[in-house]
């Protein structure tokens, strides 16, 4: 079973990005964070199709830390549904990924 998860987040803007990672990263909720920057979405909302800007959060975390970072996410959104989604790292570098839970251990 892998140990370790990609987390996928848009956010309405970067600052809020730029929040949520912090936030997760000084909780220990998350290892490290990479703001992709301004990305187009498409999606239907409320029965129409909207096309936004926003902006990409990748957060790398360990499995068993997924749902408190999932809930500190939810919290932190402007959004009411914000995108948060997860996939596991099935592999890669062992020390990075041995990195990833160890600081995501709390202190």
């Amino acid at each position: 079973m892998t140990q370790t998860c990609i987390v996928y987040v848009t956010a309405g803007s970067a600052e809020e990005a730029k929040r949520i990672a912090a936030a997760a990263v000084d909780e220990r909720l998350a290892a490290c964070a990479n703001i992709l920057g301004e990305i187009q979405s498409v999606f239907c909302w409320q029965g129409a199709v909207q096309n936004e800007a926003e902006t990409a959060l990748l957060l790398k975390t360990a499995v068993d830390r997924l749902p408190a970072l999932t809930a500190r996410i939810v919290e932190l959104h402007a959004y009411d549904e914000p995108c948060v989604v997860a996939t596991p790292i099935l592999g890669g570098s062992q020390s990075f990924i041995d990195w990833i839970v160890a600081e995501t251990r709390p202190k």
